[in-house]
Formats: structure tokens, C-alpha cells, sequence
């Protein structure tokens, strides 16, 4: 495999650095500001294709004809990837996000404003001209055209994989950490028509039912397992991933079980998290286009996380395959759970 295509959600970050979260009412200074590429789209897109210049990525969705618009297509385009699947509607925002990050810890939280890429529906996708090993979607709950129901699929998106299948493409989705009741609804019709599923842990929770953590409170390599084999159980094809920031775990459609803990990064190393998931995805679909075995494959995609983190916005992180894989004799990984 050596060509993939990101579609769904499209967004500019403006990355806004605090020193804490103020109390209601209270003022707080942002010390630093940076404009970004954001979305599945843009994050697991550009980190992909940093980790390796080769593939053939291509983005596809929707995005304002404005300012912001042309600046993530800009972007995008600048770092290789193929943006004529992007196309600019007038008269609709590019969808935004304040993203609010807290200096020294990285916590970070997010006020978004749904715009163009919400419209995105099965029909504006030519499967057809689909010239690629696999189609990632991301993220379901926040696209409102393709979380529409569907009386047939469930959900628009989940015709829309299917179609994507149907076409001998394999299909990969990743989710939103969405606090909501909508998991049930919107996301397991698409696991049905998806061959791989990557999310943490809330995510799959959410769309399971079961909880993260044990009986104690505490994730597990067991806790992480039973969510991965509860969301495959949900009709995904080949493999179900699930991160957290301990550890990850991979479990397949053979019954084949992996557990890799993450690394153990130095104290001052984390500027920011907003991407690490999408940074996670990035590597992990590497291994799986590249036939490596699950646990290089989540090696491989925890460094790319530590990479991300590094950094305050969502893609400037990202590293080649050699310097990303150099994490892992850098620093240890933390203790089994």
C-alpha cells in the first residue's frame, strides 16, 4: 500500500497559550498565538506525509472560499498533499477552533464553530476516481451531513463507507471525544463498513458502553483489551486499535492481541496535545499500509505522539520516520498496567 485519502473534517486552529484556566468570570493572559491546519483531515494528512514523503496522500472535503479556506489549503498543498479533492464553497465559513492550551501541562480545551466541512455528504465523494489503498474518515460527530441518518446505512457516513468497501478500498475512522449521548447512534452503523478502527479510549467507551478503566480506576492493558474487542465485535472487518495516554492495544480480526506502553517523556517535554491522537493514527496507519506487525506498529505510532507533543499546534511536531523512531531508544517506556 502507498496511497491514502483523508476525508472529512477541515478546520483552521488558532492555538491560544495560557499559564492556567481562570474561574468563571476571571481573566486570564494568553501569552502566545499561533494559526494552524486542524481536523483529521489536516493533522493525520501532514503527519503521514512527513513520516514518509513517498506515499501518495490526498485530502477531501469541504472548506470556505475565504481566508482561512485558502490558508489550509495552502498549507496542505505546501507539504505535498493532493488538494484537488478540497473544494472551496462560497458563503460558508471554513470551520474554526480557539483551541485554549495551558502552558507546562498541555491540557488543552476547544471552542469550535462548524462550517463548511459539516456539509460534506456520500454524494460529494466520487468513489470511482478513488485511486487509493485506503480512505480514512474522520471524525464522525462532527460532521453533521455525514452523521445524518440514513434509512437504509443508519448514518450517511456509514453509506458512504460502504460504498467506499464495495469499490475494493479498505476504510479506516476515527472519532471525536465527543460528551454526548450520540455514540450509539452515529458511530456504530460506521463501524459495520470500516476495516480499521483507531480511537482512545473515551471514545471507545463511549461507543461500547464498558468502561476504561478497571475496577480501580486505573487503565489497563485487560481494561484497553476489552474495549477493543468490544468495538470489533461492533462489525469492524480487520483491526480495532485503541490509545490512551498509559498505553495502547491492538486486537484483530484472527484474535491476535498487542499491548505497547507509551513512552515515558522527560518533565518540560509536552507543549501541547492537540493532535497527539490524530499523530497516533498517523503512525499506526503507516505499519498497516507498510505490513508491519501490530506492536511496531503502535512503537511506531506512540513516538509519533511524543513527537506531536512537543509542540503546541497540531502538525509542526511531526518528524520523519527515522527521527520519530528515535524516540524509542531515547526515552523508556512507562511500566506495564
Amino acid at each position: 500500500m502507498n496511497s491514502i485519502v483523508f476525508a472529512g473534517n477541515i478546520l483552521n486552529d488558532v492555538v491560544k497559550t495560557i499559564p492556567t484556566w481562570p474561574e468563571k468570570g476571571r481573566l486570564v493572559q494568553i501569552t502566545s498565538l499561533t494559526r494552524a491546519v486542524g481536523g483529521s483531515v489536516c493533522n493525520t494528512g501532514v503527519d503521514l506525509k512527513t513520516l514518509d514523503p513517498s506515499l501518495r496522500v490526498a485530502a477531501l472535503g469541504k472548506v470556505g472560499d475565504d481566508d482561512a479556506g485558502a490558508f489550509v489549503t495552502g498549507f496542505l498543498a505546501e507539504r505535498g498533499l493532493d488538494v484537488s479533492r478540497v473544494a472551496r464553497v462560497p458563503g460558508v465559513p471554513t470551520t474554526f477552533t480557539d483551541v485554549m492550551t495551558v502552558s507546562g501541562t498541555g491540557e488543552r480545551t476547544f471552542f469550535n464553530m462548524h462550517g463548511a466541512d459539516s456539509a460534506l455528504v456520500p454524494d460529494d465523494v466520487d468513489v470511482s476516481a478513488l485511486d487509493c489503498d485506503i480512505f480514512h474518515l474522520g471524525y464522525i460527530l462532527l460532521l453533521d451531513g455525514l452523521d445524518a441518518p440514513d434509512a437504509e446505512y443508519g448514518t450517511q457516513a456509514a453509506r458512504l463507507l460502504a460504498r467506499v468497501q464495495a469499490a475494493g478500498i479498505k476504510t479506516s475512522l476515527d472519532l471525536v471525544s465527543e460528551q454526548s449521548d450520540r455514540f450509539t447512534r452515529i458511530v456504530r452503523p460506521a463501524l459495520r463498513h470500516c476495516d480499521y478502527v483507531i480511537v482512545n479510549e473515551l471514545e471507545a467507551a463511549a461507543a461500547t458502553g464498558l468502561p476504561a478503566a478497571d475496577a480501580t480506576g486505573r487503565v489497563t492493558a485487560a481494561s484497553l483489551r476489552a474495549l477493543a474487542e468490544a468495538v470489533l465485535a461492533l462489525g469492524v472487518k480487520e483491526q480495532v486499535v485503541v490509545h490512551s495516554p498509559e498505553m495502547s492495544v491492538s486486537v484483530d480480526r484472527a484474535g491476535a492481541f498487542a499491548a505497547v506502553p507509551s513512552l515515558d517523556l522527560p518533565d518540560g517535554w509536552i507543549a501541547g496535545s492537540v493532535g497527539a491522537g490524530d499523530a497516533f493514527c498517523a503512525g499506526m496507519l503507516y505499519s498497516i499500509m507498510k505490513g508491519m506487525s501490530a506492536e511496531e506498529g503502535l512503537r511506531l505510532a506512540s513516538c509519533a505522539a511524543a513527537c506531536n507533543l512537543a509542540a503546541p499546534d497540531s502538525v509542526s511536531g511531526a518528524r520523519s520516520l527515522a527521527e520519530t523512531r528515535s524516540l524509542d531508544s531515547r526515552f523508556p517506556r512507562k511500566s506495564h498496567v
